[in-house]
């Protein structure tokens, strides 16, 4: 069915609706989001119940490259440095060494698998890394959204490891794809030292580019006063796709380069940062559901079935091999993390949105047996969301490394950054000290004030006889920041 402009805004409102009210049964069934999304782009394809009949990798890729932008933006914004600065070495380890593990391992498996196959589906060794390159990458999307739906509060600050790892590591997959890919189509070889020139060439432009655009912006946005705060979030969408354009119009790497950015702007304090930070995270959100639909349109069922048992030897070997490899060799001289840490990390490789946006590239090119590579990297993102992203939870519980959970109250009021204060909403814990106690007997420090409380449904103005309870939800200013520090010692709050 070919669509006209009317029926197209139809049929795209229509699976759009349909995509977020389905959302409710994934949660319901334990299912990740991500995989509902994919099945709803495939159920509306040209073979199946919509008959739209949707093959235009041009549009899917831009659409990716503009969404993992602003997903690894998001992630990036929403990440404190303090977090990550003890886990740094890690994940920089995971995102580059285990990397090029899983590139050569999958290129080498794959490679060998076609050959004993016996089938008309025959990878050369070239064709088999490119197909590595195109899936090494763990997903920023997937990760971030399977940990954070699930409120999985994991120790050894595992979370934000894999947050990193998953926000990073696309710059390494992201070289060696264009890598291979070139040497498909030019079929010239390349000598190690250009290789690794151009390597360092984008890392070092992507760098230098996302460091210089996150200073202008807070710069920026320090001084610049526009007469409508709406339009704060439209700036920083408009700095989110220059970044990422500039930067590869520049050879260097854009998703690099518009993480750093988002790093930057999230670890200091400027006007406005709250709405942003939630406009990033709904836009994230509603472009990452169309790409998904987009993505699955571009699949055409009945070539899934020839490549399902290549698809499924390679799932398992990425899943329990290719993965656990590259954790173990790339964490071997860890001290800070054990076995059951590594078992973890291993089994959350999900792969998701970004192996299907690079594997629209070999498409663009004609490169021999692009859609035999597109269709075997959809299956193995399906398998991966489906059996890896439903069996984080458990596998958590059972290797012993989900701690508490601890509900987290973002304060719906953001005080001025010219003031060195700080306003936060907490849970007084079941456990707390402070419980049965009056406010007076707190002993809070002099510049601290409960401004508030929220006891159940109802609201209380604190006095100083008032007696704290467990559960309440305290609203705290307090005029220095590092006071804070000692009202959650003094509530029993461990973060």
């Amino acid at each position: 069915m070919h669509l006209v402009p009317e029926s197209l805004l139809i049929a795209g409102s229509f699976l759009l609706f349909l995509s977020i009210v389905i959302t409710k049964l994934s949660t319901r069934l334990g299912i990740p989001a991500l995989i509902i999304f994919l099945l709803v782009g495939m159920a509306a394809g040209h073979e199946k119940l919509g008959n739209i009949d949707f093959h235009n990798p041009v549009a899917a890729q831009l659409l990716g490259a503009i969404t993992l932008s602003l997903i690894l933006f998001t992630g990036g914004i929403e990440t404190e440095y303090k977090h990550i600065r003890p886990i740094l070495w890690n994940g920089i380890l995971l995102a580059t060494v285990g990397i090029l593990i899983t590139t050569f391992s999958v290129g080498l498996f794959i490679w060998g698998i076609t050959a004993l196959w016996g089938s008309s589906i025959q990878f050369t060794l070239l064709e088999g890394l490119l197909m590595g390159s195109i899936v090494a990458s763990t997903d920023a999307a997937a990760v971030f959204a399977i940990i954070r739906a699930k409120n999985m509060n994991l120790k050894a600050n595992l979370s934000p490891m894999l947050e990193l790892e998953s926000g990073s590591n696309d710059t390494m997959a992201w070289f060696l794809m264009f890598l291979f890919k070139g040497l498909l189509v030019n079929k010239q070889a390349i000598s190690p030292m250009a290789a690794i020139f151009t390597f360092i060439q984008e890392m070092v432009v992507g760098g230098v580019a996302g460091f210089l655009v996150g200073k202008i912006m807070l710069v920026l946005l320090d001084n610049l006063r526009l007469a409508n705060r709406s339009l704060y979030p439209g700036l920083i969408l408009a700095v989110v796709i220059f970044t990422y354009s500039a930067t590869h119009f520049l050879h260097g790497n854009a998703f690099l380069a518009v993480y750093l950015v988002g790093l930057i702007l999230g670890n200091k304090d400027f006007p406005h940062k709250k709405s942003i930070i939630q406009f990033c995270q709904g836009i994230s959100w509603l472009m990452q559901i169309i790409m998904f639909i987009m993505l699955g349109l571009l699949v055409y069922p009945s070539q899934l079935i020839p490549i399902a048992g290549i698809g499924l030897l390679l799932s398992i070997f990425l899943m329990f091999v290719a993965r656990p490899l590259s954790v173990f060799v790339s964490l071997f001289f860890s001290k800070t993390l054990n076995v059951n840490h590594k078992i973890f990390i291993s089994w959350v490789g999900l792969r998701g949105a970004v192996p299907i946006v690079f594997a629209t590239y070999p498409l663009l090119d004609n490169i021999h047996q692009a859609d035999v590579i597109y269709h075997i990297v959809f299956f193995v993102v399906l398998t991966s969301i489906l059996f890896q992203g439903t069996t984080l939870s458990p596998l958590a519980k059972w290797l012993q490394l989900e701690a508490p959970k601890v509900e987290k109250y973002e304060p719906t009021i953001q005080l001025s950054k010219e003031v060195d204060s700080e306003l936060i909403e907490v849970i007084v814990p079941e456990d707390s000290p402070a419980i049965g106690k009056k406010i007076v007997q707190l002993s809070l420090p002099e510049n601290v004030l409960i401004a508030l409380i929220k006891r159940n449904s109802a609201y209380v103005i604190p006095r100083g006889d008032t007696v704290i309870i467990a559960f309440d939800l305290l609203m705290i200013i307090a005029e220095k920041k590092q006071a804070i520090h000692i009202v959650k010692e003094q509530l029993g709050i461990v973060h």
